[in-house]
């Protein structure tokens, strides 16, 4: 008789596998979310517009926690 568990070894080695993944797709986001920052925050430099240029470095500030 088959002995069923209510948590295989392959469902175990699944969840891993897309809770790796998950952590991987969440970095690249952030990553490119600090990127589009880094591109903004350079254009309000250009731009001498130091509010926006306060709040987008605040930002970054906050996604470069989340990342680290």
């Amino acid at each position: 008789m088959e002995k069923h568990t209510l948590y295989s070894p392959h469902q175990s080695e699944e969840n891993m596998v897309s809770h790796l993944a998950e952590k991987v797709l969440n970095e690249a986001l952030l990553t490119h979310k600090i990127q589009k920052l880094r591109n903004e925050i350079d254009k309000t430099l250009e731009n001498r517009d130091q509010a926006l240029f306060m709040k987008l470095t605040e930002e970054l500030n906050d996604l470069t926690e989340q990342l680290n």
